[in-house]
């Protein structure tokens, strides 16, 4: 496969198939843990680590898993990424890994990562399962990012913990659940009249 073929399968995971924007999948994390950008931004990098190590090891073992046992199997490879993952962060990354929670272990049973391995590294070669973990990756990466840094500075008028405006002008609304629904929706609204008008 041509480098063409591989930027065409990246560029398909952030824009034509997002996994949050257009695919809306994993909802769950992508509500929980994008109270801040540096949350959605350490949760979208874990994610793709775990998709794109998952992908490859599926696309090598396709034909080694019977159908029988494919779930089951599926969800032992994605642990054996997200266990020692979930370690290291504890180690060297406490505050974040404090901050995402149970949604690091969650990983296991994410639909995108899921979803993936069973329509695009169940069926190609080990390169462009790769590509197309980052892609996908980059996609929930940079969805997540945008979601916490919008909510981060409506909520707190911060973004990176960088001060863009005094606090007291933020809506505590946006850092709370509530917040992430409707910042969601208006992203996603958004993405579609964009998706349209292109």
């Amino acid at each position: 496969m041509s480098n063409t073929s591989n930027i065409k399968i990246v560029l398909n995971g952030i824009i034509k198939e997002n996994p949050i924007f257009v695919l809306l999948l994993g909802m769950c994390p992508t509500l929980g843990t994008t109270s801040s950008a540096m949350n959605g931004l350490g949760m979208g990098l874990a994610t793709t680590f775990v998709l794109t190590c998952t992908n490859m090891t599926i696309s090598v073992l396709k034909n080694f898993v019977p159908d029988t046992v494919r779930i089951p199997a599926y969800v032992v490879i994605i642990a054996a990424f997200v266990t020692p993952l979930q370690m290291c962060m504890e180690a060297f990354m406490p505050g974040l890994y404090a901050s995402l929670g149970l949604f690091i272990p969650l990983i296991v049973v994410n639909c995108i990562v899921f979803g993936r391995a069973e329509a695009f590294a169940g069926k190609n070669g080990i390169i462009p399962s790769a590509f197309d973990g980052i892609g996908i990756g980059l996609g929930f990466t940079l969805a997540l990012t945008l979601l916490g840094s919008i909510r981060e500075l409506l909520g707190t008028g911060k973004i990176f913990d960088f001060t863009i405006w005094p606090e007291e002008f933020g809506a505590l609304l946006f850092v709370l659940a509530p917040g992430a629904f409707i910042a969601l929706g208006f992203l996603i609204a958004i993405v579609n009249k964009l998706r349209k008008v292109s």
